[in-house]
């Protein structure tokens, strides 16, 4: 029974798939629909998903010029009784045949990711740019990220890559390397595994008590004597006077 149903299960998804996708190669298709068959705009558009007004010009000869049709009977997309249905009446909508073959699904792939050959000579720069701005990243996350090499990121770390003198820190996302998406998920992972220290919250403002607190070392209040300039003159000459009898 469980055989049964996963089969079962199995054939629902291609039929699902076959009827919501476009036959191989829609263009070529459609030019052979519209030289062999009597369907319409519209029945050659839905079934290759195209635009009835891009068929229009298909038939007009304004676009598709060169394209060699391709009969979707001989590569089993669609049967003589489908397209017979189809030219007698015009409300049918054609139906895409479920593929005979069936591709096992492909198995993640473990290992650095794959970059093009065209954009392998920018990943020392995307490497550069991701340990000066995420110097939280782990060597495996860059890696993940650029699709290179523990070795290379040591160099580039360590500024000894053969073009370190040439190297500018470039963002990843620009370079097309990786998605933003990506790039945010493996530094909002990066956060959660190294949290910031609590000990120490950065620079902030000193409280008001402390910036409004009297200085220990002021001198008290002066009192009204010290303030007294009468007094402070009368003193002075006291002690002119005694100075002169002294002298005498």
């Amino acid at each position: 029974m469980t055989t049964g149903f996963a089969s079962k299960g199995v054939g629902e998804a291609q039929r699902r798939f076959a009827m919501s996708n476009a036959p191989l190669m829609p263009k070529a298709t459609a030019v052979w629909l519209l030289d062999n068959t009597a369907l319409t705009f519209d029945q050659v558009a839905d079934f290759t998903k195209m635009h009835p007004l891009e068929v229009r010009a298909i038939a007009d000869g304004d676009a598709a010029q060169g394209i060699k049709g391709m009969d979707p009977l001989s590569n089993g997309q669609l049967t003589r009784e489908e397209i017979e249905k189809g030219e007698k009446n015009p409300d049918y909508r054609l139906r895409l045949q479920e593929s005979k073959v069936v591709l096992p699904p492909q198995p993640k792939r473990k290992g650095p990711r794959y970059t093009p050959v065209s954009r392998r000579h920018e990943r020392p720069s995307a490497i550069l740019w991701l340990l000066r701005n995420h110097a939280e990243l782990k060597d495996a996350q860059i890696m993940r990220l650029v699709g290179t090499t523990k070795s290379t990121i040591a160099s580039v770390r360590d500024r000894t890559h053969w073009n370190t003198s040439q190297l500018t820190p470039i963002d990843p996302v620009t370079l097309g390397l990786c998605s933003q998406i990506e790039l945010d998920f493996e530094v909002a992972r990066a956060a959660k595994e190294k949290p910031i220290d609590a000990a120490y919250g950065g620079a902030t403002l000193l409280p008001a008590s402390e910036t409004t607190k009297k200085d220990e070392f002021e001198p008290a209040e002066r009192s009204s004597d010290d303030l007294n300039l009468d007094a402070v003159f009368a003193k002075l000459k006291t002690l002119g006077g005694k100075k002169q009898d002294e002298e005498e």
